[in-house]
C-alpha cells in the first residue's frame, strides 16, 4: 500500500512562493509502516513526524557529501537558515530531553536513524516484540511534550 503525500522541504515558517515540495512515501519510514498497520495512532505518529522533522531540520544526521551550491532562492523572509537550525535543535534537545533516558533510545533509532524495530530490538539488546511497547511509551511522552491532544 503506497500512502503518497505532499511534504515541504524547507522551514514551515517560510512564505508560501519560497517553499518547495517534495511527494514522499510515508510507508517507507518504519514509523510509517507502523502508522500504516495501526500500530501507532494518529497522535503517536505526528509526535515522531515533528521529532524527524527538527531532527532533519537541526542537519543532525552525518553529512555524506559537501554541499556546494549556492542558495539560488536570494534567501526568505524568516529565519535565517543558521538561526532556523539551531531553533530545530533546542527543540529537539528539549523533545528529547522531555521523553526521559529510559526511552530516548529506542525513540532515536526509529523515527530518527530509520532502523526498523527489529534491527533497534537487538542493537538495544531487547527480546523481540518489546521494542513496539516501549516506542509506544517514548511517543506518548513525546506527544505530551508537544501537547498533541
Amino acid at each position: 500500500m503506497r500512502e503518497l503525500v505532499e511534504r515541504a522541504i524547507d522551514g514551515s515558517d517560510m512564505p508560501a512562493r519560497s517553499r518547495r515540495s517534495v511527494t514522499v512515501n510515508r510507508a517507507e519510514s518504519p514509523l510509517g509502516w507502523l502508522r500504516s498497520r495501526a500500530l501507532i495512532d494518529a497522535r503517536q505518529f505526528e509526535a515522531g513526524e515533528r521529532l524527524r522533522a527538527d531532527y532533519e531540520m537541526a542537519a543532525l544526521a552525518p553529512r555524506v557529501t559537501m554541499q556546494w551550491a549556492a542558495r539560488v532562492d536570494g534567501g526568505a523572509a524568516g529565519l535565517d537558515p543558521t538561526l532556523a537550525q539551531i531553533a530545530a535543535k533546542c527543540r529537539f534537545d528539549a523533545a528529547m530531553a522531555g521523553v526521559g533516558r529510559g526511552l530516548r533510545d529506542i525513540l532515536w533509532r526509529v523515527v530518527c536513524a530509520g532502523e526498523g524495530l527489529p534491527v533497534a530490538e537487538r542493537a538495544l539488546g531487547w527480546p523481540q516484540r518489546a521494542g513496539r511497547i516501549v516506542l509506544t511509551l517514548a511517543l506518548d511522552r513525546l506527544g505530551d511534550h508537544y501537547g498533541l491532544r
